[in-house]
């Protein structure tokens, strides 16, 4: 039985994909562990949906967040993960800053061993304003330790294309981040919970409530909307957590719920009218993004209103499911607002339940494991 250790630098707490990816291994005869790093409260090692997970204790943990430092913590984390899992078949990066470590093994301690790197968005350029030092930095550290690799994983038609690009390499497999393939009875959590009428339109933007995804905008829009019974209702959580809250007690077409776990999410999913993704075009990673929320709006059944960026566009105009909004300001996403609304609900009942049927977890797990297959 293969050996396949899945590093990633951070809590795994709430990394739905290496979850999946994790699953799907197991469940095809791998023997799997996520490695990640260790925080407060959470246990050191413990067994996620039966996927064993150790958290690693660094000594360097609390001590100050300078650059300098971060980057003794990051080599610290290298040093304990090499120690321990050199004799790794598989070694299953995750991001950039993972893939250094499966390189380090491979070339010093355990020449048999094959590195999967998966990168969850464009690495070089993954920051909103990014400077083109940092970017620079970053591509020749991903250009270095990419030609180790025997298989490249990413996230994007566009970003694998880029990778080709960049780097002069095989073209990356594509698995997108979707959801396994549920159907999902509508449900009026929303309508029950927090007071909407049942002659409202409710809108729901879900996921990590932080700049760069277009929330201010969304506010902006909904504060000045000319259709009453237009609501939106933020779920999830993140530095603008506060600033929704407050306004949505001045605005009665405002509302804010806290995140949910992600067994019931698509209950909570169904219960909106229509799902809003607006990330802002703000450096290529967001540009060239399949967003996990948007294909979880579609497996819970509604329809979407996106943003104007390549992939999220051609997805959603290719199979009508939903508008597009040309620019990221409050106009043009209320008139965005104003065409979903007019749309044919048994159309895009029709042609969400056609995108479901492909875009979903078992169609990208089988993607994963052909390209397992091939390190054999």
């Amino acid at each position: 039985m293969k050996k396949v250790t899945s590093i990633v630098l951070n809590n795994f707490k709430n990394d739905s994909r290496v979850l999946k990816e994790n699953i799907s291994l197991q469940r095809a005869g791998y023997d799997v562990q996520v490695v990640a790093l260790h925080e407060e409260l959470l246990n050191e090692f413990e067994k996620v949906q039966n996927i064993p997970v150790h958290r690693v204790k660094l000594k360097s943990r609390g001590w100050s967040k300078q650059k300098l430092v971060q980057l003794i913590k990051y080599f610290e984390f290298i040093f304990r993960v090499v120690k321990q899992y050199k004799t790794s078949d598989i070694l299953h990066c995750n991001d950039l800053n993972a893939l250094p470590i499966g390189v380090i093994i491979k070339n010093f301690f355990n020449k048999d061993a094959k590195i999967v790197y998966d990168a969850h968005e464009y690495e070089i350029n993954d920051v909103p304003n990014q400077s083109q030092r940092s970017i620079k930095i970053k591509y020749y550290i991903e250009k270095f330790f990419i030609k180790y690799a025997d298989k490249v994983i990413t996230v994007s038609d566009s970003i694998a294309n880029e990778y080709v690009k960049l780097y002069g390499i095989e073209k990356p497999a594509v698995v997108l981040n979707t959801p396994p393939y549920k159907e999902i009875e509508k449900k009026n959590i929303f309508r029950e919970t927090l007071g909407i009428k049942e002659n409202q339109t409710i809108f729901l933007y879900q996921g990590g409530l932080s700049k760069g995804r277009g929330i201010e905008i969304l506010l902006e829009a909904f504060k000045s909307i000319d259709n009453k019974n237009a609501v939106i209702v933020f779920m999830g959580y993140g530095t603008l957590e506060n600033l929704i809250q407050k306004i949505s007690k001045e605005y009665k077409n405002i509302y804010f719920h806290k995140a949910v776990s992600p067994d019931v999410l698509l209950d909570y999913t169904s219960s909106a009218d229509f799902g809003i993704s607006t990330i802002e075009d703000s450096c290529l990673s967001y540009r060239y993004c399949l967003p996990n929320k948007m294909f979880e709006y579609l497996m819970a059944g509604i329809p979407v209103i996106v943003s104007n960026l390549y992939e999220m566009k051609r997805l959603v105009e290719s199979n009508m499911v939903g508008t597009v909004a040309k620019e990221n300001t409050s106009d043009v996403l209320k008139e965005a607002i104003k065409e979903a609304v007019k749309l044919d609900k048994v159309e895009l009942k029709i042609n969400i339940q056609k995108v479901k049927a492909i875009y979903n977890w078992e169609e990208q797990e089988k993607i994963l494991l052909d390209v397992y297959k091939g390190l054999i």
